[in-house]
């Protein structure tokens, strides 16, 4: 069963980081751009950031310059380093496999369950 695996996350102050890491599972996979999306009670879920196999990055406007994404494609394994959070940082942040390819077979879009960031005083 392919799948994305997420740790990290949990609480921190205004000001402080947090580093989310995530990891594709299963065989023969080949994942062109992998990124994170997040999502607060209410809202819609959005594009935080994401990372080609080439290591372009792409930012929201809201986390340029405060986030960095980087990848690992031998273990297809991306990071999230979130620096000078804010409280409208706080949402439930879901890894995301925009295309899947299983042994050059096209999977779809794959997501992780989430993991949430609290950050508040």
């Amino acid at each position: 069963q392919v799948q994305l695996v997420e740790s990290g996350g949990g609480s921190a102050q205004p000001g402080g980081s947090q580093r989310l890491s995530c990891s594709a599972s299963g065989n023969y996979l080949s994942i062109p751009i992998m990124g994170w999306y997040r999502q607060a009670p209410g809202k819609q879920r959005e594009l935080v950031a994401t990372i080609t196999s080439d290591g372009v990055t792409r930012y929201s406007d809201a986390v340029k310059g405060r986030f960095t994404i980087s990848g690992d494609n031998t273990r297809l394994t991306v990071h999230l380093e979130m620096n000078n959070l804010k409280p409208e940082d706080t949402a439930v942040y879901y890894c995301n496999a925009h295309e899947v390819w299983i042994a050059g077979t096209f999977g779809g879009e794959l997501w992780g369950r989430g993991t949430q960031v609290t950050v508040s005083s």
